[in-house]
């Protein structure tokens, strides 16, 4: 049966009547089905869903502000600038390829920062009249297990309160993992926090960290005008990415002036003399020199947040790298604790945990949760961007899978022709024997929306075939998937 929320499903959320949130109070009901510790990604889905089962339940955030990492001050906030700074970019150089006359281009960065806090902003109210809509109690504080069904939240605005629930689900997160020897004070020495909220564009920036965090927020910087460095330890960028799209990937951002140290260690930052002087040698030994940098900006991947919870003291087992250990049905060692997302194995993906906080409380509620980490898509919102789902070439190699390899190039795609945007490709991966798709991976124009009709594939295990043969609207993108895919079994029509 549909419960009517305060924002009419007949028109665009946008056109919604905005009314302010009212929670059910927690101080009046302080026993629920299930309590979930933190409001992201997997927190705030876990907590609705939960709901939507029909389980009295309460979600504790201590950002006083929903949506987690990902919405305050990760994925929502760097692709508005990513977005942002893009179409900057592509006035100011492309234009006059495209027979567009404008003059003057510039921008305005408080403004790019404001846009970007009115985006977030929006998100945040929004998953809060979600829980208002669905009967989700929200308590604003931090939480710490007390006992296998007991909480005590610590509230923001003062005092604590006492809370009982048959189910408890850690959905706290992650946060940016620190570098040996180095403080962040979020001006010279930033992390991913500080690099959406810089007052100045840097002269000169160094990126430590060749990952997806490191590489979308330096290509931020770099449009509006910072020289970019970017170090990593390991031998190429993308960590986890096919090696031939990764190799793509590095000569298209070095082509828009980033610029890449690989197999190199950082030593240390020197700041005697005021300046950021990045201390750097090679990874198999070597002379060090130095990289003078107005910001550095740390980017070596992240760790769960677990501190306070009180795992400890009521015997949650962690693995060695911090991580709350759990069962396929995301139980914990210690009965009526689960945990989900980044606090978790496996990759720290926002659509990850939502998937997992579904799952959780799908199994809580009697039914069958499951996840398929073999269709977990991740994507590098860079341009062009970067997308990809199942298996490597390396790692079907390493485990001694037979594979075709289909492979189409957007420069031989009508639509990304026409749009003067055909830099990439997609490489599709199937079974030697069965057709099977075990991997797609995409470097191109809209690769995170092209990755979708792959996921899709791989979750229902189709061949290479059966996309091949299934009829894609021309002119468009997803296009070269299909052609990719005609790669693999046969040979595509357009090369």
């Amino acid at each position: 049966m549909l419960r009517t929320g305060i924002v009419s499903l007949s028109r665009p959320l946008g056109a919604a009547r905005m009314v302010a949130p009212r929670f059910y109070s927690a101080v009046a009901n302080k026993e629920y089905d299930v309590a979930v510790i933190g409001g992201g990604p997997g927190g705030y889905v876990a907590a609705i869903k939960a709901a939507q089962l029909g389980l009295n339940t309460v979600c504790i955030e201590s950002r006083g502000k929903l949506g987690g990492t990902c919405l305050n001050v990760g994925c929502i906030p760097s692709k508005s600038l990513l977005n942002t700074t893009h179409m900057y970019h592509v006035a100011k150089n492309d234009f006059p390829k495209l027979g567009l006359k404008a003059s003057d281009i510039s921008y305005d960065l408080d403004a790019l920062m404001k846009n970007k806090d009115k985006v977030v902003t929006g998100l945040t109210g929004g998953i809060e009249m979600l829980f208002k809509k669905n009967k989700v109690t929200y308590v604003k504080g931090k939480g710490r297990i007390t006992a296998p069904s007991s909480l005590n939240v610590d509230l923001i605005d003062g005092g604590s309160e006492a809370i009982k629930a048959k189910h408890i689900i850690i959905a706290t997160g992650s946060e940016p993992s620190p570098f040996p020897g180095l403080k962040v004070d979020q001006e010279k020495i930033i992390d991913s926090t500080g690099a959406l909220a810089l007052k100045t564009v840097p002269k000169k920036m160094v990126v430590i960290g060749g990952g997806v965090i490191g590489l979308e927020l330096g290509s931020v910087w770099r449009r509006l005008g910072s020289e970019v460095t970017v170090v990593e330890f390991a031998d190429a960028i993308g960590a986890g990415m096919d090696s031939a799209i990764a190799k793509s990937f590095q000569r298209s951002l070095t082509s828009q002036g980033i610029k890449f140290m690989t197999s190199t260690k950082v030593v240390g930052v020197d700041q005697s003399s005021g300046a950021q002087s990045v201390i750097v040698e090679p990874k198999a030994g070597g002379a060090q020199t130095k990289i003078e940098a107005d910001v550095v900006l740390v980017s070596i991947g992240r760790r769960p947040y677990t501190d306070g919870l009180g795992l400890k003291e009521v015997g949650v087992a962690l693995d060695d790298k911090g991580r709350v250990q759990v069962n396929d049905q995301f139980q914990t060692n210690v009965p009526g604790i689960y945990a989900i997302g980044d606090v978790i194995d496996g990759p720290m993906l926002a659509h990850k945990a939502e998937e997992e906080g579904v799952a959780c409380v799908e199994n809580i509620a009697g039914k069958h949760g499951h996840v398929n980490y073999e269709a977990i898509p991740s994507v590098v919102y860079t341009h062009p961007e970067v997308a990809q789902v199942g298996k490597t070439e390396e790692q079907l190699k390493a485990e001694g899978v037979a594979f075709r390899v289909g492979d189409f190039p957007f420069m031989a795609n009508s639509r990304a022709r026409a749009n003067n945007d055909a830099v990439g490709n997609v490489k599709v991966l199937a079974d030697a024997k069965t057709d099977r798709i075990l991997g797609i991976h995409i470097i191109g124009p809209n690769a995170g929306e092209l990755i979708a009709e792959a996921v899709l594939a791989v979750e229902y295990q189709a061949s290479s075939e059966d996309v091949a043969r299934t009829c894609h609207a021309h002119p468009t993108l997803s296009e070269a998937l299909k052609e990719a895919c005609m790669a693999a079994y046969d040979k595509p029509i357009h090369m």
